[in-house]
């Protein structure tokens, strides 16, 4: 019943992190992103605490993903259903956040677009090795 490739898990975990470090860096959205969050530079977070729990958050994610594709799931349905994941769940649930925090259509992109690549990701990896 819960049967997951825990390798695959490890590395589609891997691979978000490093999307998300390349997503969230200059050569993508890094300069949009601190502009339409507000974020400034001086009140810098504690990089081992982020980057701590960005890694737990996104094994988990990935542990439940796979939970959820079951043991063998074929690559097109994984894909598909990292897609739907990120865009219907994720990036909805953003949506209605940000329109409450009065954030701008800009940085809901980049953040639950980087989630939606996220799940893709997920999906690619799962469903490549099984």
């Amino acid at each position: 019943m819960f049967e997951i490739n825990l390798l695959a898990v490890l590395a589609a975990t891997l691979g978000s992190f490093m999307l998300g470090g390349l997503w969230y860096s200059k050569l993508a959205f890094f300069n949009v992103w601190m502009r339409e969050s507000g974020y400034k530079e001086e009140n810098a977070f504690h990089p081992a605490r982020v980057f701590g729990v960005s890694f737990v958050c996104s094994l988990i994610a990935a542990v439940a993903f796979a939970l959820a594709l079951g043991p063998a799931p074929e690559l097109l349905e994984a894909l598909t259903k990292g897609l739907i994941v990120g865009v219907c769940f994720v990036a909805t649930s953003f949506g209605i956040n940000y329109q409450f925090a009065t954030r701008s259509l800009q940085l809901l992109l980049i953040d639950s677009g980087y989630h939606t690549a996220q799940f893709a990701l997920f999906g690619l990896v799962l469903g490549i090795w099984h």
